[in-house]
């Protein structure tokens, strides 16, 4: 994966020199240099890396030491073939080396209540399964840089979420189990090289001591030209200014790509919610 100085890492993720840091370390590096890789080499990962990623993923903050979290690995070709489809064909999901799905996991607290015969009508609440996802997210995170600091590439795949209770079945997950995401795993095929995306400018983001609206306009007009110059300079196709292609995939359900009905999803594994 390619890398560089904090500075160049940095007007890659702004395209301009956002600021210039006092103090950089590899770790920062790192998080600096993440793009999504979408094509690997046949490289089988090293052993022991598994264990690493999910040691890096238990590392991470969680909420009252809960860790309402799982992960599945998923190897088998064609386990990933029927993932990849019910995820909307990303062939990515097929050709990684490794594919790891991200549970917000609720049913270790239901099992243990269940066993100990003690109330745990707490998990039926919003806040339990918020908690939840938001564990599977930071653990997840965590797994993704220290994957990326051991020269492997990630991307993440939202589309477990189109088809839930398929997913749920395919992965065996009881219920109070949802899977929050996926994510490919693997050493990036240098003939495909992943790009730094550009981000929003930090005024569009940062807020000190109060929220100030006023600053998103001038970011999301100098984010727009951007995005085009990024579309142009990869010779990618461009679908319009980044918040009217943005607002597009907020428009409705229909553009929610199944995911308008996870209410009843979450309900169809289990959760009541309230």
């Amino acid at each position: 994966m390619a890398a560089g100085t904090a500075q160049d890492l940095l007007k890659a993720r702004y395209q301009q020199a956002a600021f210039t840091p006092d103090e950089v370390n590899a770790t920062i590096e790192t998080l600096f240099n993440h793009r999504s890789v979408r094509a690997y080499t046949d490289e089988t990962l090293k052993p022991g890396t598994l264990e690493l990623l999910v040691a890096a993923a238990q590392s991470a903050s969680t909420s009252s030491n809960l860790q309402t979290w799982s992960v599945v690995v998923v190897q088998d070709a064609q386990s990933k073939d029927r993932l990849a489809q019910l995820a909307g064909n990303q062939e990515h999901v097929r050709r990684c080396p490794l594919f790891l799905v991200w549970v917000a996991d609720l049913s270790r607290f239901k099992s243990l209540g269940v066993k100990h015969g003690v109330p745990h009508d707490g998990l039926t609440y919003m806040e339990a399964f918020l908690l939840a996802s938001i564990d599977s997210a930071l653990a997840a995170q965590n797994a993704a840089v220290a994957a990326e600091s051991m020269g492997l590439g990630v991307v993440f795949i939202g589309g477990m979420r189109n088809h839930p209770e398929e997913v749920a079945k395919e992965l065996g997950l009881p219920d109070y189990a949802f899977a929050t995401f996926g994510m490919c795993i693997g050493y990036p095929d240098p003939l495909k090289p992943a790009s730094v995306k550009p981000r929003l400018p930090q005024a569009a983001v940062l807020h000190k001591e109060k929220y100030d609206a006023s600053a998103l306009e001038p970011a999301a007009q100098s984010y727009n030209a951007t995005m085009d110059d990024f579309y142009k300079a990869q010779g990618m196709k461009n679908s319009g200014p980044w918040d009217l292609h943005s607002l597009n995939r907020l428009r409705g359900p229909e553009a929610l790509t199944g995911r308008d009905r996870l209410v009843e999803a979450l309900k169809n594994l289990g959760f009541d919610l309230r």
